[in-house]
């Protein structure tokens, strides 16, 4: 069987290869998503990545947040609880030569308690489908973010964010809803 294999699409690991592992529920972002995620980004940051601080939550590959470190994002923090994902996240990092990148194990909320005082100028949320974890993070997802700090969402359905953030930009690719959102 033939090993499915996502490439980094912009910046400096531009076409580096990441392996997709097989595990349960793992649902890699498509390029094309990715590509336009970082596209609204860049339009937002001006194009300066260089003093912004980001949380991937939900790691998975860690595509999501390696593009983020390949635009030259200070940090980048990334949180994963599959011990297989896990590994090949430390391994990617580490062939990259990626020491912005951080790699937590843990569930969200765990790390989220841990992470009381810092702060990120975006926010990367694609948690496992049909388990409710957004209604259990929205209150708590406020405090992490900067004052112009940016959140962006995966889901299976459009989302309808509470009243303390405004959406940006939204989009569909197959059966996958994103939505980039500012805190108000």
């Amino acid at each position: 069987m033939k090993k499915h294999i996502i490439r980094i699409v912009g910046g400096d690991y531009r076409r580096t290869p990441i392996p997709v592992i097989d595990a349960g529920g793992l649902r890699p972002t498509p390029d094309r998503v990715r590509e336009t995620l970082y596209n609204w980004v860049h339009h937002f940051w001006g194009g300066d990545f260089s003093d912004k601080r980001v949380l991937d939550l939900f790691a998975g590959t860690g595509a999501r947040g390696v593009e983020a470190a390949s635009r030259g994002a200070a940090h980048v923090q990334m949180v994963e609880s599959n011990p297989a994902a896990l590994a090949a996240l430390r391994a990617m990092r580490n062939k990259l030569g990626a020491l912005q990148v951080r790699v937590h194990a843990g569930d969200a909320a765990m790390v989220l308690e841990r992470l009381e005082d810092a702060r990120f100028d975006l926010v990367l949320v694609d948690p496992p489908f049909g388990k409710d974890w957004l209604n259990s993070l929205w209150d708590r997802l406020p405090p992490l973010l900067t004052d112009d700090g940016l959140l962006y969402i995966e889901a299976e359905n459009p989302i309808e964010p509470p009243d303390s953030f405004k959406v940006l930009r939204s989009s569909k690719a197959g059966h996958v809803h994103f939505q980039l959102l500012q805190k108000v």
